[in-house]
């Protein structure tokens, strides 16, 4: 059995977002075409045989590391199922700014459970892994699935979906979080009723692989016109990217991150560096869907602050 393994966490966009009705339970019924991008947090799992308890290790002091972090309730469920008792010590490089609607606590919490599933020699399929990850976030079960997938229900229901072509995506944060409840409630108060999928929608609905050119005009995201009174900066985001050059752009999730697509790596660095200079918002590029979950050789262990990550996120809660 391995002792340890270093875990590739890749952010998402959400290249469609429809939120429907909601369930008896609470929760919002949604649509989603999601999407992994080319930025990631890297976690590093160790295996203390000998020893019990989970400890986490992050480089990002504004993250609790106790089980309030997904990484350790991840942990503890999947050793729990497994019925063991071994210690774990982690160590967390966050890349993917916290609370922006790119899914970075949630891949961080999938590759957890990647990475024990690995160690541990468990052998448990996505589909198992995506349900007892549903438990802990709705978005995690997308990331077991990844890099492309249609997503349904609460986020249970995930079918993978090929993409072809190539694109490069360009991440746009303000450095301010929005929290999801706040926003759903937003939503909410904004419309008197949920509008019906579209045409373009409807036929995803029913493939298993499509284009870029098919994406690209059915791309929507119902938090846009809600948040819009109260964060007019996330239009200004959106405008920005595509005046350099975005075939679209869109909000990410419930935000704040704002996406933009573009044809080629050049474009997207160029659009990078000239927002981040201009506006002095958090930005990087990544090529889309080029990073699902993934093991790598570990690298040294540290327990204190990777003081050499040069793509560090923007600390904004």
């Amino acid at each position: 059995m391995m002792n340890e393994v270093r875990v590739s966490a890749p952010a998402k966009v959400n290249l469609i977002l429809r939120v429907l009705d909601r369930r008896s339970d609470g929760y919002h019924n949604l649509w989603s075409l999601m999407h992994t991008v080319g930025v990631e947090d890297d976690l590093q799992i160790r295996l203390r045989p000998d020893s019990a308890g989970i400890r986490l290790h992050c480089d990002d002091p504004v993250l609790p590391t106790d089980g309030r972090n997904l990484v350790v309730r991840a942990a503890g469920v999947m050793l729990e199922r497994a019925g063991l008792s071994v210690g774990l010590d982690m160590r967390l490089v966050k890349r993917i700014p916290v609370s922006a609607g790119l899914g970075g606590g949630s891949s961080d919490a999938a590759a957890t459970m990647f990475g024990l599933n690995k160690l541990l020699a468990l052998g448990w399929s996505p589909v198992r892994l995506g349900e007892i990850g549903q438990v802990l976030g709705s978005d995690i079960p997308f990331f077991f699935f990844a890099p492309s997938a249609q997503v349904a229900g609460r986020g249970e229901q995930v079918t993978r979906l090929q993409v072809k072509g190539e694109r490069w995506v360009v991440l746009v944060n303000p450095g301010f979080p929005i929290e999801t409840r706040w926003a759903y409630d937003r939503l909410a108060s904004a419309r008197h009723l949920v509008p019906g999928l579209s045409p373009a929608i409807a036929d995803l609905m029913h493939t298993t692989q499509t284009s870029w050119e098919d994406i690209l005009p059915a791309m929507e995201n119902d938090f846009e016109a809600a948040l819009a009174p109260s964060h007019p900066i996330l239009d200004v985001m959106k405008q920005a990217l595509l005046a350099e050059g975005a075939e679209r752009a869109l909000l990410s999730g419930s935000g704040a991150t704002v996406f933009g697509i573009f044809r080629d790596e050049i474009g997207a660095v160029r659009a990078r560096d000239v927002l981040k200079r201009a506006h002095g918002w958090w930005t990087a590029a990544g090529q889309a869907g080029a990073s699902p979950l993934a093991c790598h050789e570990a690298f040294a262990f540290h327990a204190g602050r990777n003081e050499s990550s040069t793509a560090a996120a923007p600390r904004i809660g």
